[in-house]
């Protein structure tokens, strides 16, 4: 028989033993069947298995996988609410049989869990203590889970809340509640701060004023003084209290008008209009000439005793 006619026995032979190969992929459990039938599971690597008669009849993975389920609810005050609970599960690698015959979709009967779990929960509690209490929730469905999954070969790694969505109206309420509440605050913080300028600003003014009178009376106390002073000096040369205050009033008198006159813009002068104001200016100053004339003659004598002295 020519060789050529092998070719095609040859061919077929080669395929049959290349098929006789596979290869598993790190992290990863192939399953082999014989005629139908379980027959073995295999690792990673390179692995034989028998042609025509076993076959893979389906891989798993053994890594970590995440499943997320959105839930939709409502509170113990009546609100509805969407969670988000992602459960990171991984299959066992000593039950792997159990998780490929047992169960044939690992994500519906996790997804049924957790809303069985979440819908149990969440209608007990008020919208504020969902969120206060999501990792309440995480646990439980975790515990629910794990004692349901552990039969089909699937363990539950960790569940988490990652967002709790409540409706839209419900939002935008507790925006508007949020914003009023610190509204108020602001406005209390804004009324403090006005009522403690009013209170400093009375406080000055009441120093100011309290500072004034106090100049003030310092002022009359020390004008009274030198009045006592000048009529003191008058009386020891022999004027008596009325002159001397007589002609301390018309000296005040003209120091005022010379004042006034000092004043460039100033163009009005106002004197006294009663009919009597005329003749008591006149006697005040007469009583302070006569007053000035006693005080000179007094000087004068003095200085010529001192000379008769000498």
């Amino acid at each position: 028989m020519p060789y050529y006619f092998l070719l095609p026995f040859a061919f077929i032979g080669f395929i049959v033993l290349l098929s006789s190969f596979f290869i598993v992929k790190q992290q990863t459990a192939a399953l082999i069947e014989r005629f139908g039938r379980f027959q073995s599971i295999r690792n990673s690597g390179l692995q034989m298995k028998i042609p025509i008669v076993d076959r893979v009849a389906g891989r798993l993975s053994l890594k970590i996988q995440q499943l997320d389920v959105i839930v939709e609810t409502k509170t113990l005050d009546d609100v509805f609410v969407k969670l988000k609970v992602s459960v990171q599960y991984v299959v066992l690698r000593d039950k792997v049989y159990e998780a490929f015959y047992k169960l044939e979709y690992p994500h519906d009967q996790i997804t049924s869990y957790v809303f069985d779990v979440v819908r149990a929960e969440v209608p007990k509690m008020k919208l504020d203590d969902v969120f206060v209490k999501k990792d309440d929730i995480a646990i439980a469905v975790k515990a629910e889970l794990q004692e349901a999954m552990l039969e089909y070969g699937y363990g539950i790694i960790k569940t988490l809340v990652t967002d709790i969505d409540p409706d839209t109206q419900v939002k935008a309420a507790m925006n508007r509640i949020n914003a009023a509440e610190r509204e108020k605050i602001a406005a209390q913080f804004e009324g403090d701060a006005a009522r403690i300028l009013i209170v400093e600003k009375a406080k000055a003014e009441a120093e100011s004023k309290r500072l004034q009178g106090q100049g003030i009376a310092d002022q009359r106390r020390e004008i009274a003084r030198g009045l006592e002073e000048s009529v003191e000096v008058l009386n020891k040369v022999g004027i008596n209290s009325q002159e001397a205050s007589a002609l301390i009033v018309v000296t005040q008198h003209y120091d005022t008008l010379q004042s006034i006159g000092e004043e460039t813009n100033s163009n009005l002068i106002l004197l006294p209009n009663s009919p009597q104001a005329g003749s008591d200016m006149l006697n005040n100053m007469v009583a302070s000439f006569t007053a000035s004339n006693q005080i000179g003659e007094a000087m004068k004598r003095q200085k010529n005793k001192r000379k008769d002295e000498e």
